[in-house]
């Protein structure tokens, strides 16, 4: 190697050029990896109140306006659900919550988004299976009980795929957003329920409209509440 200012050479030990005396550097130790803070725990916005007819009539037009694809998308999602009942329940809801997702955006609804929810498996898979423990716990103080539960962790998934959290961070997100009106947030819920009865009752051909507007309200609600991180959805 050579002097950084005379050219003299040196070799690669030497700390002092001979001829001119120049501080010379030898190898630099490596940087120290770096340190990265904990992620900070979801702090939901003040003042968050439920607008069940609003959040519904929002859903109601989502659906509709691109209604065959939505009712393929909804028999896929049960099809594929009911092969391993439980396990591919989660992926499949967030996929559906995908969906939802880019359709509120002003996108086409599409049938790939749906499998999208698998790039979320474990996560979604935790947060299926606590909160259907929960739920059923929840029903020992009855009904209701269980209905609170279910508003409670209504947004999960849509903090699992929209902010990456995992199940139960995602569960204590969607709570901090619920408990600042239980009872508005449950009567979504209830009216949700309502919908897919009078869906059922229409010969069941109903359903094909009224299951898809359960999760098309729920993404409603939580884009008006919360707001999407990405302006699209995962890729």
């Amino acid at each position: 190697m050579f002097c950084t200012n005379c050219g003299a050479q040196v070799t690669a030990e030497t700390r002092f050029c001979p001829q001119c005396g120049t501080t010379l550097g030898g190898a630099q130790p490596p940087p120290p990896p770096p340190v990265f803070a904990p992620a900070a725990a979801y702090t939901a916005p003040s003042g968050c109140q439920a607008y069940p007819s609003r959040w519904i009539g929002a859903a109601w037009t989502l659906v509709t306006g691109q209604l065959g694809m939505f009712a393929l998308i909804f028999i896929v999602m049960t099809a594929v659900s009911t092969i391993v009942p439980l396990i591919l329940q989660g992926p499949m809801i967030a996929g559906m919550h995908i969906v939802c997702w880019r359709v509120a955006l002003g996108g086409r609804a599409d049938l790939g988004d749906l499998f999208k929810g698998f790039n979320f498996f474990v996560p979604a898979l935790a947060a299926c299976i606590v909160i259907t423990i929960f739920s059923f716990l929840g029903l020992f103080a009855c009904i209701v009980g269980a209905l609170v539960v279910s508003a409670m962790y209504q947004f999960t998934y849509l903090f699992i795929i929209d902010r990456k959290l995992d199940f139960w961070p995602a569960m204590q997100a969607s709570h901090a957003i619920v408990k600042q009106d239980y009872f508005g947030f449950t009567i979504f819920l209830l009216a949700l329920i309502g919908v897919q009865i009078l869906g059922a009752l229409a010969c069941l051909v109903g359903l094909l409209v009224t299951l898809p507007m359960f999760y098309a309200a729920i993404t409603v609600a939580y884009k008006e509440l919360v707001g999407f991180a990405s302006p699209e959805p995962p890729q």
